[in-house]
């Protein structure tokens, strides 16, 4: 609604599967080859997406995959399938590292990084592995790709001029919801801040077409079209200084996404927890990153670096949350 079609379907959504198609304990841990706990943590929440997962176990990309040289996707399906199919307790991560100025050049090994930022540069990367080839596309076609539909969705940005009720919506893609946890305490809290009307008025005031002329507006983002899997940042930094916001932020093992959809009314959209990325440390430029990840036979276990241990869903629920992860 409100949005063009796509010209090309780059991958045919009822082939992703959305449940973990074995069940199994959980794979190895990762060995830390240097400052890599930011990157550990956030390869250890991929692995256990489960509709990703599914996709990289079948070895279907490689099996088909004409890209000359570099190629994320086949990047993460070596290391999804190596992980999971480990029956040690650790392997050393370097099918990725290996690739790390390949995926963001201003990524060094040996210096810690921002976990948020290295999942960004990856799921990216990834995007643009299952775009080689296809030049030229329209925006709704690149939002076709398999790994758009599991982590991508639509914002829709509605403005509306307060002096003749014009509206006018435009929407962009995103791979993931920041939030603002300033004044919130809770992920619930948070996302009701994130959908709340602005006032565009004084130096900010809108050019509404109708009235030909700049008038004050109200503006509001909506999630219009939901992902598969919903990946919020908690707005843990400050821009300037990095200093850290360790506050208390709750986070539900269900959430509810109806009530922040351009149609606020209908069924709930339930989506449940299924891994959660912990900043440690002061600020962003120290620190330590590890995970909690719930593995395809149901437990939840802690992951940091090497060591995966078994952990009860009352301690995942009451971490200082950076990254959560929910699935449809």
């Amino acid at each position: 609604e409100g949005m063009a079609p796509p010209q090309r379907i780059l991958f045919p959504p009822e082939k992703i599967c959305m449940a973990w198609q074995q069940r199994q304990r959980p794979g190895a841990g990762l060995d830390n080859l240097g400052n890599t706990c930011f990157l550990n943590s956030v390869l250890q929440c991929l692995t256990y997406t489960p509709p990703l997962a599914n996709y990289l176990l079948s070895r279907e990309h490689s099996r088909s995959c004409r890209q000359q040289g570099f190629c994320m996707m086949c990047v993460m399906e070596a290391h999804v399938n190596k992980v999971l199919h480990f029956s040690g307790s650790a392997i050393q991560p370097w099918t990725v590292v290996r690739v790390l100025t390949r995926i963001g050049e201003h990524f060094q090994l040996g210096m810690q990084e921002d976990a948020h930022e290295f999942l960004r540069y990856t799921v990216d990367a990834m995007q643009r592995a299952c775009l080689s080839g296809s030049s030229n596309l329209d925006i709704s076609s690149q939002a076709t790709t398999i790994v758009h539909q599991i982590f991508g969705g639509f914002l829709r940005s509605r403005v509306t001029c307060l002096s003749c009720k014009a509206v006018s919506d435009s929407y962009e893609a995103f791979l993931d919801v920041p939030l603002d946890i300033k004044a919130a305490s809770s992920v619930t809290a948070a996302l009701e801040d994130f959908v709340k009307p602005e006032q565009l008025d004084g130096d900010n005031c809108f050019k509404c077409s109708k009235c030909d002329k700049m008038v004050a507006a109200s503006k509001r983002f909506t999630i219009h079209r939901v992902p598969k899997v919903l990946t919020v940042c908690l707005k843990r930094f400050e821009g300037f200084t990095g200093r850290k916001i360790s506050k208390v932020v709750e986070y539900p093992e269900y959430l509810d996404l109806r009530p922040y959809t351009s149609q606020a009314a209908g069924e709930p959209l339930l989506y449940a927890l299924y891994a959660v990325l912990v900043h440690s440390g002061g600020s962003c430029h120290e620190g330590h990153y590890f995970c909690y990840t719930k593995a395809s036979n149901g437990l939840w276990y802690k992951m940091d670096d090497m060591s995966v241990d078994g952990r009860g869903i009352d301690t995942v629920l009451r971490q200082q949350a950076y990254l959560l992860f929910y699935v449809r």
